[in-house]
């Protein structure tokens, strides 16, 4: 796995995904409803909350602040896709990515690259 494309898609979205959820639990919604609103089974949900599911990637208060946002938001199929790639602009403009992208991966030289931006 060497490129961020492929870090989104196994270590990202699915975090995201599970905040999402957490967030979405908070607000009072049942696991059915979090499931049908974020277009993933009830089995998944359950095991994004008893971390069973999607916990290698920890984001700090500033993006758990804007995963509630984007939790409050999400409210049609359409909305979802807006929200899930406003949470991965900020993701990138953050250098989460970048950060991921140097663990997964363990380049040295990839703090110069610029590949994630």
């Amino acid at each position: 796995m060497d490129t961020p494309q492929e870090i989104e898609v196994w270590y990202v979205l699915p975090a995201l995904r599970r905040e999402i959820a957490i967030a979405m639990k908070k607000q009072g919604l049942k696991q059915n409803e979090i499931a049908a609103k974020l277009n993933i089974t009830e089995a998944a949900v359950s095991q994004y909350f008893s971390s069973k599911r999607a916990t290698k990637v920890v984001f700090n208060s500033y993006m758990k602040k804007e995963i509630a946002k984007s939790a409050k938001n999400i409210s049609s199929k359409c909305n979802r896709t807006i929200q899930i790639q406003r949470l991965l602009k900020i993701v990138k403009d953050q250098g989460i990515l970048c950060k991921l992208h140097r663990q997964i991966c363990g380049c040295e030289n990839l703090e110069k690259c610029g590949v994630c931006l």
